[in-house]
């Protein structure tokens, strides 16, 4: 009797390993998927977040803006396309003084009366590989585009892309100040462009840019 006894406690022993082997198992597969879900769940994050900083966006706004204004319509053409942005920033900053078109020796008309003018920018580069529509901003200043905004088209080659000028104005409209820049640029295929008001509602801007040809 005790030899069997014996033998059964020891069957019942190799049971009970065998059961805990297969159960570590079971957990170790079982934790190889939770960890194979969590990469592929990573992976749909980091493509979303992709897509969200903008690296695959077709769309740039730029913008010179002294007072606010044009940045204000700029930002909304931004949120309507879903467009990254970017600001032309002069090397020396335009002071109130400078912006007094009733001087005639302020620094905006003595650059507006010199057709060479091209104030020097202060912002970094920026690449225009990728995009193939570029909204170009800008205030009107005796009756054209700011020579600064001249310095940025001469700049860079918008060979292949679509650009769409737009001012803002307390009284003039866009004039020939589009032409004037798709001159200079001497490359793209540009639009007729516009005046947008500072007060226009996104949908406003997105019945214009629906509008475009």
């Amino acid at each position: 009797m005790r030899g069997k006894s014996k033998r059964l406690l020891l069957h019942i022993v190799l049971c009970m390993v065998l059961v805990s082997g297969l159960t570590a198992c079971g957990g170790e597969k079982a934790g190889n998927t939770a960890d194979t879900r969590s990469d592929v769940k990573e992976e749909a994050s980091r493509d979303s977040d992709k897509q969200e900083t903008g690296t695959e966006k077709d769309t740039l706004v730029v913008y010179f803006s002294a007072t606010g204004t044009t940045k204000r319509v700029a930002e909304k053409i931004a949120n309507v396309t879903g467009a990254d942005m970017y600001e032309i920033v002069p090397a020396e900053p335009y002071s109130s003084d400078d912006l007094d078109w009733n001087d005639d020796n302020s620094r905006t008309t003595t650059e507006m009366n010199d057709k060479d003018a091209r104030p020097e920018i202060g912002s970094r580069d920026v690449s225009l590989d990728g995009y193939s529509r570029i909204f170009i901003g800008y205030p009107i200043w005796w009756g054209d585009a700011p020579r600064i905004v001249s310095t940025f088209v001469e700049k860079y080659s918008f060979e292949g892309k679509t650009v769409i000028p737009f001012c803002t104005s307390g009284g003039s409209g866009i004039g020939k100040s589009g032409d004037n820049l798709k001159e200079q640029a001497g490359s793209g295929s540009w639009l007729a462009g516009d005046k947008l008001d500072s007060g226009m509602s996104e949908d406003e801007l997105q019945t214009w840019i629906d509008g475009l040809k």
